[in-house]
């Protein structure tokens, strides 16, 4: 592992979910190895927990290191595992911006995010973002658009449009959105992964990428002309490709990232071969964000029975970045 600068902090997420048990586990399996602060309120965090609260991310270093270093935010109320309270919504809001603040002014090095609950923002606080991500490009100014990866050891993934529904896609997806997405995502392998030449493949949107026509012509129409303007910047890229004959094993080796069209397929794939360890990255924001790659899990929060592996994962991945810029 590459030595950060800066802690990672990670970000509480919903409190009624399982991200204050999984920020513990993965601090206890990782302490001593990376640096990191949890942001939230310690009323929330698993009974039993040794914490040691802290006013800023560099005075990590004065804490015992059997204690989790704590920001304290305090929120309207205590949590029931399971049941999120609107009345933290607003909480949940302020420790994702504060988390991006200490970041953005360099006092530490990446953020974790654990999972949100969009409903309980909505209802509490009258959350106007589609979503994590979205909050976080706002927080960040919104200048330039961010991209979703999915990355583990197995294979890493991007998908040009997200969460809309499947009849969407085709209106959605434009030459510049696919262009926007393949540079954001190639200049983020360069300079964050430390792969000096990343390789590029990308599905087309129909079965057989489209069959010379016969599927679709969206392929023959524009998504090719796409990547042949790419191709001829010097980027190694290559497709459209059937995506039905993209993930498998000897498949996987040519390529360091996959570009699909639309949200299943790329996350089914991922998720597939790799559902624990996957790790969710933002692309395209001025500093550097993972988050595990599952939801607030309501339905075992609080029994603890939540594999924190994804937040390990997301932690590590986060850490490395920070350790790659060139």
């Amino acid at each position: 592992m590459t030595p950060v600068t800066g802690p990672v902090l990670m970000s509480c997420g919903e409190p009624a979910g399982i991200g204050p048990e999984i920020a513990v586990a993965a601090w206890d399996a990782l302490k001593g190895t990376i640096p990191l602060a949890w942001m939230g309120d310690p009323r929330h965090l698993p009974a039993g927990t040794r914490f040691t609260a802290i006013t800023h991310p560099r005075e990590i270093a004065e804490v015992d290191a059997h204690a989790l270093p704590v920001l304290v935010h305090t929120f309207a109320a205590p949590t029931t595992p399971g049941r999120p309270d609107p009345a933290n919504a607003q909480g949940v809001i302020d420790v994702i911006a504060a988390c991006v603040g200490w970041v953005q002014d360099g006092a530490a090095a990446a953020l974790c995010t654990a999972p949100i609950h969009k409903k309980a923002l909505i209802d509490g606080a009258d959350f106007q973002h589609p979503g994590h991500t979205e909050l976080l490009q706002a927080l960040a100014g919104g200048t330039s658009r961010a991209v979703m990866m999915l990355a583990s050891d197995t294979l890493r993934v991007v998908p040009t449009t997200i969460h809309i529904a499947l009849e969407d896609v085709p209106q959605a997806l434009t030459p510049e959105l696919l262009r926007e997405t393949i540079t954001i995502t190639h200049n983020a392998l360069r300079s964050q992964f430390g792969i000096k030449t990343p390789r590029i493949a990308v599905a087309g949107l129909n079965p057989h990428a489209g069959e010379g026509g016969a599927m679709g012509m969206q392929e023959q129409d524009w998504i090719g002309d796409v990547i042949d303007t790419l191709a001829a910047t010097g980027m190694n890229i290559r497709g459209p490709l059937p995506a039905d004959t993209m993930f498998h094993a000897r498949a996987r080796e040519g390529y360091d990232v996959a570009v699909a069209m639309y949200h299943d397929q790329a996350l089914i794939p991922i998720k597939t071969l790799d559902f624990d360890r996957g790790v969710n990255v933002t692309l395209g924001l001025p500093f550097i964000r993972t988050s595990p790659d599952h939801g607030t899990a309501f339905d075992i929060a609080g029994k603890g029975i939540a594999n924190p592996t994804s937040m390990i994962e997301a932690i590590k991945l986060a850490a490395h970045m920070a350790g790659q810029h060139v």
